[in-house]
């Protein structure tokens, strides 16, 4: 089903309106926030006393039509620390505005959410990087943002935040140093990366010339999501942890047969989705 991109910027009582339904709804009150990219939804699996809302009851939620999406908030404790996961993004790719992409964010703003971790699952532009590396996000190129797709971009709410948030402090350097000591400690670390994730619109995948240049601005890992979702995060004062797991390495040669496909994508998330998922549930009880 084709959803149109023009749409108006959402007010500030339609999400509240989203929130007002949720707090009506469970009595959980999370502090922290994961959205879980294709084929990662395991990690709310995790939850225990958990409370799952589909996206279709919710007031005012978009629906994910990517496979590899479950599309439902849930709610629940995990190690003990409550939690509010999203089985299931929104991506531009959908046809939905950048409004709509980074709704839930502000929805988790106002529930008194303060800190994000966002998964995704990238290509591999650096050669040193392996298929199963999970790479901390230290920055991003926001590529669409080039072409004026910034979901800030619009009439600005004080409410939320300033009209010029800064970028340069996206993902929390602190969150990042407890990230890599758990890592350590759960014996992660051997597949720990960390490094630059660049957003590209999407829906195809790359071509050689793009991954190329890519790769000459610095870039590590590229994908086709969670930018959006930190820039309206950071807006809104969360704390963000970013975490890529890197699903496949990109095609950088013209003599090669290998080509980027999302069965590959699911099929690697499988194999690695209890390392992520144990890393995740042991970094939440630190923070």
């Amino acid at each position: 089903m084709f959803v149109s991109q023009s749409s108006k910027a959402y007010l500030y009582e339609e999400y509240k309106e989203t929130v007002d339904w949720l707090l009506s709804h469970t009595e959980q009150r999370p502090k922290v926030a994961i959205i879980c990219g294709s084929g990662l939804g395991g990690l709310a699996d995790l939850l225990e006393d958990k409370m799952l809302f589909p996206y279709k009851d919710i007031p005012r939620f978009p629906t994910s039509t990517v496979e590899g999406h479950a599309s439902r908030l849930v709610f629940g404790k995990l190690q003990g620390r409550e939690c509010v996961c999203m089985q299931g993004r929104f991506h531009f790719y959908e046809g939905y505005s950048m409004d709509v992409v980074t709704y839930p964010v502000r929805v988790f703003s106002l529930l008194g959410v303060e800190t994000l971790i966002v998964t995704n699952a990238a290509g591999g532009l650096n050669s040193s990087y392996n298929v199963g590396d999970i790479m901390l996000i230290k920055d991003h190129i926001n590529m669409p943002g080039f072409a004026g797709q910034n979901p800030l971009c619009g009439p600005n709410d004080e409410r939320f935040g300033v009209r010029f948030p800064c970028m340069s402090d996206a993902y929390d350097r602190d969150l990042r140093a407890l990230a890599k000591q758990t890592a350590a400690e759960q014996g992660c670390d051997s597949f720990l990366q960390e490094g630059v994730y660049c957003m590209l619109s999407g829906p195809t995948y790359e071509t050689i010339a793009e991954c190329k240049l890519l790769q000459k601005l610095g870039a590590d890992a590229v994908g086709m999501s969670t930018v959006p979702e930190v820039v309206i995060a950071r807006h809104c004062g969360l704390r963000v942890l970013g975490l890529s797991l890197i699903t496949n390495k990109v095609v950088t040669d013209y003599e090669s047969n290998e080509k980027a496909n999302h069965e590959e994508v699911l099929r690697t998330t499988k194999q690695r989705t209890q390392d992520l998922q144990k890393l995740v549930s042991h970094f939440i009880t630190k923070i």
